[in-house]
């Protein structure tokens, strides 16, 4: 646990701050089908997906295909992502907090999160970037209220104004 809980009434949920514009690929592609959309998409992870209701059953990463593939000299062309995927998918709902999506991924060793609506189907991605910056914008707009709240003393001590 962190320690640190946002107020009951918080609105930072995973749903506002994911990526919904997904990179997906099939089990059935092969590695190199995997490698090439990762460069199209310019990005490090594809989730997995079998059916048309996209429902999330694993997530390929660059990291998996170097491991699994590339370092052990196999063929990338003749190996389908179902072997090199990571399965036993780790995910979150969009109604989920932000706080909930940092324990999963610290829990799991892992900077992204598949993000599923309350039935199963995928709606998004997000990354522990995208939560940075939403906490960090969250923090800029407190240390804001805290300046203003200095300013505002300090006007009321030279008796300027209240």
């Amino acid at each position: 646990m962190l320690g640190i809980r946002p107020p009951e009434d918080s609105t930072m949920r995973i749903g506002d701050i994911c990526t919904s514009d997904v990179a997906c690929i099939s089990p059935r592609a092969t590695v190199q089908e995997a490698a090439a959309a990762m460069q199209r998409g310019h990005v490090g992870a594809l989730v997995v997906i079998v059916d048309p209701e996209r429902r999330p059953i694993g997530v390929v990463t660059d990291r998996d295909i170097v491991l699994k593939v590339v370092a052990k000299g196999m063929n990338a062309q003749a190996m389908s992502v179902a072997n090199v995927m990571s399965t036993g998918i780790v995910t979150c709902k969009e109604t989920h907090e932000i706080f909930d999506a940092i324990e999963r991924m610290k829990e799991n060793g892992i900077r992204r999160l598949p993000v599923t609506r309350e039935d199963g189907k995928l709606v998004g991605v997000v990354a522990a970037d995208d939560i940075l910056r939403a906490v960090t914008s969250q923090l800029h707009g407190l240390s804001d209220a805290m300046l203003q709240e200095q300013m505002r003393e300090m006007r009321l001590a030279a008796g300027m104004d209240a």
